[in-house]
């Protein structure tokens, strides 16, 4: 669903004829890593990654190829980038008991990935999470902090999901009850194009939202959705760790709002960057100050010593 804002928090978001943003071009290959209930799809840009691996984890209802844009860049910057569907979404299969999506149970998943790229690679790992993807990831390194050498919350917040979003979410269990997933589709897609920017996205990227949505497991859908709105408040584990944090959103972010992620940056002592041109994605709506966002916080962060061998 398209949402209001911009650069200046009042201004639109600019969507071009050839902005096809989930569809852009990229160098990935298709994989699979074994996750905790299964295969989970990723795309896997290889090469050597002598600057590190980044893992790039979906929020609800997304999948790999919201990150899509930034594939090219951040590989041509060095780094092996991993972008993953989470159990459920899209072409990753998931169990039909909505308790098996659980953040604890997701977070798992995201362990086995890490210690499968490193094996495969450098000790470097960075953490990218998008929005429930960010809660997912803090949990993975609450589980396993040595696994991972940052964090960067992209869109996401300290605790459970509120406002109109979380309302929202509210309708879902009943919709699934009534139409299963074809029905709250239906019912988003009709919401969204009440809205002149969803009008705006190229009918191929329009296409491709409908057939990923189509894909999502129904039990996913309300076992995410319940995880997102019971989420308790983390920060002070999380800045215990000790792991190098980036908190990161759009200037239009209307998830959770960027005085929420704002106050989370200063309880975390973490850095903080704001994403003009953008609202809850930064990585489709404004994916080159997304990457340089993301490059200039690695490159701030020593690289660890390889610990790799204690986690194979």
């Amino acid at each position: 669903m398209v949402m209001p804002g911009g650069p200046d928090d009042s201004a639109p978001v600019s969507i071009a004829p050839d902005d096809l943003r989930q569809l852009a071009e990229h160098d990935a290959r298709h994989r699979a890593f074994e996750g905790g209930a299964g295969p989970l799809a990723a795309l896997d840009t290889g090469g050597s990654g002598e600057r590190g691996t980044v893992l790039l984890v979906a929020g609800f209802t997304g999948s790999k190829e919201d990150f899509a844009p930034l594939l090219r860049p951040l590989c041509a910057a060095g780094y092996r980038v991993v972008a993953l569907d989470q159990r459920g979404q899209f072409e990753s299969p998931g169990p039909d008991d909505p308790a098996r999506y659980s953040v604890a149970e997701l977070a798992g998943d995201l362990v086995a990935v890490a210690r499968q790229l490193r094996a495969e690679g450098p000790a470097t790992l960075h953490l990218v999470g998008h929005s429930f993807g960010g809660l997912v990831s803090r949990a993975a390194v609450l589980a396993e902090p040595a696994a991972f050498t940052t964090l960067t919350l992209l869109g996401s917040g300290p605790s459970r999901l509120g406002g109109t979003r979380a309302q929202l979410l509210e309708h879902l269990a009943p919709l699934l009850d009534e139409g299963g997933v074809p029905l709250v589709h239906e019912t988003l897609e009709q919401l969204a194009m009440t809205d002149p920017r969803a009008q705006l996205v190229p009918e191929p990227t329009r296409e491709f939202l409908a057939r990923r949505f189509l894909a999502n497991s129904a039990a996913g859908l309300r076992g995410m959705a319940d995880a997102m709105t019971s989420e308790p408040d983390r920060v002070a584990e999380l800045a215990a760790t000790g792991v190098p944090v980036l908190v990161a959103h759009g200037a239009a972010d209307d998830a959770w709002t960027p005085a929420v992620q704002e106050d989370m940056a200063r309880r975390l002592g973490a850095r903080h960057e704001v994403i003009a041109g953008a609202i809850h994605s930064p990585a489709i709506e404004n994916p080159s100050r997304t990457c340089a966002v993301l490059l200039d916080f690695w490159a701030s962060v020593p690289a660890p010593a390889d610990a790799a061998g204690a986690l194979r």
